[in-house]
C-alpha cells in the first residue's frame, strides 16, 4: 500500500502554505488577534475563490468533488499559520451535518457555520463570526442562527461564544439517525483538532530548530548542547507519531470506515505533542520566548485551547485502551472493512 500523498495533494499543500504565509505572516498575529474582529474577514472570500470551502462538496453543487484527505491537508496548514477565521469551525467541525442544499452556499463563501456539541455550556468556536450553528443533543441534531454572547478565551486568536437558542430551528436528524450523525461529528471534531495541532506543532518546532542552529552561547551553537537538542528531538518524534495517527484517522473518515478509535488516538497524541512542543521551544528561546512580542505564546495558547476543547487527552487515551482490551478479549471481529488500531494491537502483542 502506498502511503505517500499524490502529486495533486502535494500541490494543494504548497499552494495553501504559500497563500497563508503571504496573507497571514507570523509577525502580524498579534495585531490581528487584538483587532475588533480578531481575524481578517477579507480572507474568507479569497479562500472560497481558491475552492477550499468546497473541497469535498460535489461538483454539481459548486465544489471540487474531492474528499476529507484534501480537507485534512488544508486544516493542518491553517493550523500551522494559526488561522483565526471559522475555517476549522465550518469545514472541520460542522460540515458533515450541513444540509446538502446549503453546501454550495458554503463553498461560495456566502455562509459560515460552527458546531455546538456541549449541551450544558453551549460553547461555540467563532460564534460571533458565523451565520449558522449545528447543535448536537442526545436525541436530535438541528441548526440554529448564530446568536449569543462573546466569551473570553485563553486563545485570543480563536474567539468563543455562548450560544443562545431561539425558536428558529431546522431539524437535521432525530433518533437513531441523530445518534449516528453525532458520532460522525465527534470523530470529525477529534480528527480536525488533531490535524490543527500537528500543523501548529510543526511550525513551532521549525522555529525551535532554526533558533538552535543560529543562536550561539560560549562560542558554540546552542543546538550542540544536549539540553537543547534532546527536547527538540523528542518533539520531532511526538509530532511524527501524531501526524501518522492524524492522517490514519483522516483516511478512515474519508473512506467511510467505522473505526471509532483512530480519531481519539490521533487527538490524544497530537494535543499533547502540540503543548509539549510549545513549552520546549519557549524554553529553547530563553528570555526571548517569554516576551509578548514573540508569536510562541499565541501558539502555546492555541495548543491549550485545543486540549481543552477536545477534552483531556488522558481521558481519550484511557477510552482507547479500554476498548482495545475489550476487543482483544472478544477476539477478532468476523469482518472488518479496514485495518484499524484493534488489528494493530492484536498483531503486535
Amino acid at each position: 500500500m502506498d502511503f505517500r500523498f499524490s502529486e495533486e495533494q502535494d500541490e494543494l499543500r504548497q499552494q495553501a502554505r504559500a497563500f497563508l504565509d503571504r496573507r497571514l505572516p507570523a509577525a502580524a498575529l498579534g495585531q490581528m488577534a487584538d483587532s475588533e474582529p480578531g481575524w481578517d474577514p477579507s480572507t474568507w472570500q479569497e479562500i472560497a475563490e481558491l475552492g477550499w470551502l468546497g473541497v469535498s462538496t460535489a461538483e454539481e453543487l459548486g465544489g471540487a468533488g474531492l474528499g476529507y484527505l484534501e480537507e485534512a491537508i488544508l486544516i493542518e496548514e491553517f493550523g500551522r499559520r494559526l488561522y483565526s477565521g471559522p475555517y476549522l469551525a465550518s469545514v472541520g467541525l460542522a460540515l458533515p451535518a450541513i444540509p446538502q442544499g446549503q453546501l454550495g452556499e458554503l463553498a461560495m463563501g456566502r455562509v459560515r457555520w460552527s458546531l455546538c456539541d456541549s449541551e450544558t455550556l453551549r460553547l461555540v468556536p467563532n460564534l460571533m463570526d458565523v451565520d449558522q450553528v449545528v447543535v448536537v443533543e442526545r436525541d436530535q441534531v438541528y441548526s440554529v442562527p448564530a446568536a449569543g454572547q462573546p466569551l473570553t478565551s485563553i486563545d485570543a486568536t480563536r474567539r468563543m461564544g455562548r450560544l443562545e437558542l431561539g425558536p428558529d430551528r431546522e431539524l437535521l436528524a432525530t433518533g437513531a439517525e441523530a445518534a449516528e450523525l453525532a458520532l460522525r461529528l465527534r470523530r470529525r471534531k477529534l480528527s480536525a483538532l488533531a490535524l490543527e495541532a500537528v500543523g501548529l506543532a510543526q511550525q513551532v518546532l521549525e522555529w525551535g530548530v532554526e533558533h538552535a542552529r543560529a543562536r550561539e552561547q560560549f562560542e558554540k551553537k546552542i543546538g550542540s548542547y544536549q539540553a537543547v537538542s534532546h527536547p527538540l528531538v523528542n518533539s520531532f518524534v511526538e509530532i511524527e507519531l501524531a501526524r501518522s495517527l492524524a492522517y490514519w484517522a483522516a483516511w478512515l473518515l474519508a473512506g467511510g470506515h467505522e473505526d471509532q478509535l483512530a480519531a481519539p488516538a490521533a487527538y490524544a497524541a497530537a494535543a499533547e505533542a502540540a503543548v509539549n512542543t510549545c513549552e520546549r521551544v519557549i524554553q529553547v528561546h530563553g528570555g526571548m520566548g517569554f516576551t509578548w512580542d514573540s508569536p510562541l505564546h499565541r501558539y502555546y495558547k492555541r495548543s491549550l485551547w485545543i486540549q481543552h476543547f477536545g477534552g483531556p487527552p488522558d481521558l481519550h487515551r484511557t477510552q482507547v485502551a479500554r476498548q482495545l482490551m475489550l476487543s482483544s478479549e472478544a477476539g477478532p471481529p468476523a469482518s472488518q472493512s479496514a485495518p484499524g488500531l484493534r488489528t494493530i494491537a492484536r498483531t503486535t502483542r
